[in-house]
């Protein structure tokens, strides 16, 4: 499924500002946040839907990017698929307003501890041809991923020290604010739920105990996938934060144009030239399928646009019981670059054909009558 404008999805211009976008933000994660919405699926993916728009276009390089090309200018081979419950900037924008209401953060975590959070969720995009879909195959991938730093073990400290307890929160991640008649809780902002705060980071990971690497996946491309369907590789999303699970990596399928064939469904299509004198005559043909070679035999007078169907020629689709149809769509070629010789043979032709009157030509009778009607 396409993904739908970010500008559409905020309800906001295009020509919005950071603070519209911002408030537009707040009034519907708001609305569709799911310890709000319980149990309700829908809600929680219009809330994952809402924040992936809110991330990008308040990012204003990732704004740019967009405004310019679309969904294809924020990444096209890899990008946050809207997934989890975000991470810092979530908490640090919405714990005073989240707070009151669900009791922290937009993480998952018990009272009193720091907040756990889901890994986004990321989308790369597989090119791969007709042939490919049709009888599926195994193949790797290369995706972003990230791994444990090997200097500091995760802790994101430099070598011979220690990440301190946060004295802001005292360790808990979260912090208490009495407004009013409310007690409000809310993400720490000094160490963002963590925790812990790092005074000498280290080097390599800059702090965040984790450095960014390419890593291999598997995959397995079933037989009769369609252009735009995904394929799930769960936990192999974005790392969650704070021991949060990880997201899911969805790999979307694209195939190529086919040189001789067009998909419709389970069904195939292709434009089968033959000659005049074999649109007249008749005879056998040969067309090509995905699976090899078929024929047929093409009657006497067939017309230009005719279609013949070759039962059970297509693709047998993923969700299928039985395979599709191969529809051969005939297109008679008038011959070019004759020689004299050809030319002389064909006013011969059109002589004889004349002589024997309008039964050779049941179509151009029919339109002269037509238009002989039309006139009078």
């Amino acid at each position: 499924m396409a993904k739908r404008d970010y500008y559409e999805i905020l309800g906001v211009a295009k020509n919005a500002s950071e603070d519209e976008i911002k408030k537009s933000y707040r009034k519907l994660a708001m609305k569709f946040h799911p310890d709000r919405n319980p149990d309700s699926k829908e809600s929680e993916e219009k809330f994952k839907e809402v924040k992936e728009a809110y991330e990008m276009l308040t990012n204003a390089d990732k704004r740019d990017a967009y405004d310019r090309y679309g969904h294809a200018g924020v990444d096209p081979n890899m990008g946050a698929g809207g997934g989890g419950f975000g991470g810092g900037g979530f908490a640090d924008t919405f714990g005073d307003i989240f707070g009151d209401i669900f009791g922290g953060g937009g993480g998952r975590g018990g009272r009193g501890g720091p907040q756990v959070f889901r890994g986004a969720d990321l989308r790369y995009n597989l090119e791969i041809t007709l042939e490919q879909a049709a009888h599926g195959f195994d193949t790797t991938i290369r995706v972003p991923s990230w791994d444990s730093c090997d200097t500091c073990h995760g802790s994101g400290a430099k070598p011979g020290t220690a990440p301190s307890t946060c004295s802001t929160c005292a360790g808990h991640g979260q912090v208490r604010m009495q407004q009013g008649f409310f007690s409000v809780q809310q993400t720490c902002p000094k160490c963002h739920g963590t925790g812990k705060v790092i005074t000498d980071p280290c080097a390599p990971c800059g702090g965040q105990g984790k450095i960014k690497r390419n890593k291999t996946l598997e995959v397995k491309i079933p037989a009769g996938i369609d252009n735009g369907m995904r394929i799930r590789s769960t936990g192999n999303g974005e790392p969650g934060m704070n021991g949060g699970p990880s997201g899911d990596l969805y790999v979307e399928i694209h195939i190529k144009p086919h040189s001789v064939f067009q998909r419709e469904g389970d069904d195939l299509h292709c434009e089968m030239p033959i000659s005049f004198t074999k649109a007249a005559l008749g005879g056998d043909i040969e067309v090509p399928t995905l699976s090899g070679k078929a024929s047929f035999t093409i009657p006497e007078g067939t017309q230009s646009g005719k279609t013949f169907r070759l039962k059970s020629k297509g693709i047998k689709g993923v969700r299928s019981g039985f395979s599709g149809d191969l529809f051969c769509h005939v297109v008679v070629e008038t011959p070019v670059k004759l020689t004299e010789k050809q030319k002389d043979i064909l006013r011969e032709f059109e002589k004889i054909m004349s002589e024997g009157g309008p039964k050779h030509s049941p179509q151009s009778k029919s339109w002269k009558d037509k238009v002989k009607d039309f006139f009078e």
